[in-house]
């Protein structure tokens, strides 16, 4: 119910699990899956938030007012200097050397700082689209 929102916890450098990534539904096995992982449980389900030790209830829909939500709550929303988590499946960036050759789709790493995710090899830089995401923390 909170699938943008993880796009943005990850440009702004935390470790965000999704449950939809996890393929995970059931109320148990996230509850199980916040504690074992020493996670900060998100959501809008007022019953799931009540049984968590750390937990954030949002009432919002729309993801702006998701992270004006997560403001007021402490969460701090600040695009990290240098892109540390894929925005994608949430895997770890390491940076593109200038050497080496990108997608179709992403520019080369000679001109534009580029990372690639450890995980599933998507290729960030800072686009348009980080410019858009930036300007909505903003």
């Amino acid at each position: 119910m909170l699938g943008k929102l993880p796009v943005y916890l990850r440009l702004c450098g935390y470790d965000a699990a999704y449950a939809g990534d996890l393929g995970v539904e059931a109320d148990d096995r996230l509850f199980e899956i916040a504690g074992e992982e020493d996670r900060i449980l998100v959501t809008r389900d007022v019953q799931l938030a009540g049984r968590a030790d750390r937990s954030v209830l949002l009432t919002e829909r729309a993801v702006e007012a998701q992270l004006t939500e997560l403001r007021e709550a402490g969460v701090e929303l600040e695009v990290a200097d240098r892109p540390v988590r894929c925005g994608r499946c949430n895997g770890r960036l390491e940076p593109v050397p200038g050497r080496e050759s990108t997608p179709e789709y992403a520019p080369g790493p000679a001109e534009t700082d580029c990372w690639r995710c450890r995980d599933c090899g998507q290729v960030f830089w800072r686009g348009s689209h980080w410019d858009r995401m930036r300007r909505v923390l903003e």
